[in-house]
């Protein structure tokens, strides 16, 4: 299955991510696991992004996108993938289209993990606050939540008006949440 999973900053897209692509047998793909392997690599397109990350910039999509295409291409993607934290915009929705009609792999599903606000808050403040975390104030978590909403209210209804949207439930213990993912994607 290629999948896109999408979720709200501490809804636990990313440990989710990693359990459901264990039991479907494919490769969990993360845009921060991207960069930091082809800045390790020094890679030409990591030099590039860290030109824009030391300046305090956003990489931009054409270098974001050059990235999840080299990296979906190959061998361990050919049979499915999770992607995560990519695509985050309607832009990046069509370069993902034109990088997998390339492929010749079209998505099957799209996968949010909805979260209630203030739950999510609460644990993200309780997070910060085992990791030392000072910047990750109440106030700054909300907004991220905010920005998250708006950045993915386009992509759900791309997706949704597709016919590829599903929207599971991220409250509750890893295992319950791991268990309505895997049956809402029926496997």
């Amino acid at each position: 299955m290629r999948i896109v999973l999408m979720g709200p900053p501490g809804a636990g897209k990313g440990t989710q991510a990693i359990k459901v692509a264990e039991k479907l047998q494919v490769p969990h793909i993360s845009t921060g696991e991207i960069f930091r392997a082809n800045l390790a690599d020094g890679t030409p397109l990591g030099l590039e992004a860290k030109r824009y990350m030391e300046a305090g910039e956003y990489v931009p999509d054409e270098v974001t996108n050059s990235m999840v295409a080299s990296r979906l291409a190959e061998s361990d993607a050919a049979g499915g993938f999770i992607l995560d934290g990519y695509p985050r915009t309607v832009a990046q929705v069509g370069e993902l289209d034109t990088i997998l009609a390339g492929l010749g792999t079209p998505l099957d599903k799209v996968v949010e993990i909805t979260a209630n606000t203030d739950e999510v808050v609460a644990r993200l403040l309780n997070r910060a606050q085992e990791q030392g975390r000072a910047d990750d104030t109440e106030e700054v978590i909300r907004r991220r939540m905010d920005v998250y909403a708006e950045q993915t209210e386009p992509l759900v209804r791309v997706y949704s008006e597709r016919g590829l949207l599903l929207k599971v439930d991220g409250m509750g213990s890893m295992d319950e949440v791991t268990a309505r993912l895997l049956t809402a994607l029926g496997a």
